[in-house]
């Protein structure tokens, strides 16, 4: 009788141990479940108006109205968005602190050598969002119409071309650095402060081409106001369907906008996927898959895997093209 009483308090104090060790696990359950609790906030590091932030407000109400707790959009513009990234950063790692990401982020490690954060490092990529090709384009009157032809009349004009690009340091400026290294050609690069005032001097002649993100310029390619050559993703641009790829021409070459979610790093598994599988959902709307055609974007479903390995190779790639073109932030 008291073996069997043993018996049966050992089998009590293991099962209550059994259960005390599985308490650990309950919040994160719980989190899973409840998330989101109250609003979550989206940091974007640049203002209102752009395609990046046009697409945040698109997936923004998306999960409100799947979740059912307000996504509120943040601009937080300035330092080529390093302000937006280090608050995420720095935020706590709970789900209710999302930082718009952008290829800017994976150009940034190589330009700015005081940053207080790694990207790699302190975040982690949730899912992706839009992405739009850069389109070569030139004004009308360098009586170039294909790639081939521009890179001929470049190298025999060397330094009489004005490259134009929306910033020292953005996508546009590496992309027209690496185009230079890789065709052999001299042009000289004129930065602007942002596409707009860019595309106005591209319209105007006082630069003859540029690697200009697409909803800028579309409409000015429509008109015939701008000379497209070619597009600057792996593929064709949905578009622009009759635009070749600038790879056609030089293979393997490849540079694009995008724009994803990304969060601290040691936020909860759980809530990284439930994120990523309702804003892919929210890519296959057909609704949402119009308003990004509209400015020449396309859907970017990726996982967060997927993602993270982006990062690594862009940031590898971009990195080798700033340090052997010399470029250093403004």
């Amino acid at each position: 009788m008291i073996r069997g009483c043993r018996r049966l308090a050992r089998r009590g104090f293991l099962s209550l141990a059994a259960g005390v060790a599985a308490l650990p696990a309950l919040p994160r359950v719980a989190r899973a479940e409840t998330y989101p609790a109250r609003p979550v906030h989206m940091i974007i590091g640049f203002p209102p108006g752009g395609a990046t932030d046009i697409a945040a407000r698109l997936i923004g109400q998306w999960l409100s109205d799947r979740l059912g707790q307000p996504f509120v959009i943040e601009s937080r513009p300035g330092a080529a968005a390093n302000l937006a990234t280090e608050a995420v950063a720095r935020a706590a790692a709970d789900g209710y602190t999302l930082l718009v990401a952008v290829g800017t982020n994976t150009i940034n490690p190589a330009l700015y050598s005081n940053l207080n954060f790694n990207f790699i490092r302190d975040l982690a990529m949730v899912a992706g969002i839009l992405r739009t090709p850069l389109v070569l384009e030139v004004n009308p009157s360098v009586p170039v119409k294909t790639v081939p032809e521009l890179i001929a009349y470049a190298k025999a004009n060397p330094g009489k071309l004005a490259i134009g690009s929306f910033g020292t340091g953005s996508i546009s400026h590496i992309a027209g650095e690496m185009f230079k290294m890789t065709t052999g050609t001299d042009m000289v690069h004129v930065p602007y402060r942002g596409s707009a005032p860019l595309v106005v001097d591209l319209l105007g002649g006082q630069v003859q081409v540029a690697f200009d993100n697409m909803p800028p310029s579309i409409e000015h390619i429509r008109a015939g106001r701008l000379r497209a050559l070619a597009v600057t993703t792996a593929e064709r641009s949905p578009a622009l369907p009759e635009l070749p790829t600038v790879a056609d021409f030089l293979p393997g070459f490849e540079a694009s906008a995008w724009a994803a979610i990304a969060v601290p790093k040691a936020t909860p598994r759980d809530i990284v996927d439930r994120l990523n599988a309702e804003i892919n959902a929210g890519l296959a709307d057909p609704k949402i898959l119009a308003r990004l055609a509209d400015f020449g974007a396309t859907a970017f479903v990726a996982s967060p895997a997927e993602l993270d390995q982006l990062v690594v190779e862009q940031t590898e790639k971009w990195g080798r093209v700033i340090r052997a073109a010399n470029i250093k932030a403004d």
